[in-house]
C-alpha cells in the first residue's frame, strides 16, 4: 500500500507512520516488533524525515526463502529436471538410455 503524505520537516518516522493512519487500518502491525526503513535501508523510529522520503514496514517473512529454493531443488532432481549429483541441469550426454 502506498499512502502519499504532507509532513512537517523534521517528523520522525514513528509521528509519520501514525498520523497516516496505517496502525488503525493494519492493527497487525507492531511498531515495536516490525522493523521499518527509509527507501530499503533500515532506520530508527526516532529518525528525522526529509523531504519526499519514502517509509517502509517490514512484516516478517511468512516463508524461509533459502528453504523454498531447497525444496524446489529436491523436486527437481526428483523429476529429472536437474542433475541429482550437482544439482544443475542435466548433460545430455550423461543421460541413461
Amino acid at each position: 500500500m502506498v499512502l502519499s503524505m504532507k509532513v512537517s520537516a523534521g517528523d520522525s518516522v514513528r509521528q509519520v507512520i501514525e498520523q497516516s493512519g496505517i496502525l488503525q487500518q493494519y492493527p497487525e502491525i507492531n511498531l515495536n516488533t516490525n522493523m521499518v526503513g527509509v527507501f530499503g535501508r533500515q532506520v530508527k523510529l526516532d529518525q528525522s524525515l526529509l523531504d519526499g522520503d519514502r517509509i517502509e514496514i517490514y512484516r516478517p517473512l511468512l516463508a524461509d526463502p533459502k528453504e523454498i529454493r531447497r525444496r524446489r531443488a529436491e523436486q527437481a532432481k526428483e523429476e529429472g529436471r536437474a542433475d541429482k549429483v550437482t544439482g544443475g541441469r542435466p548433460d545430455p550426454k550423461r543421460a541413461k538410455k
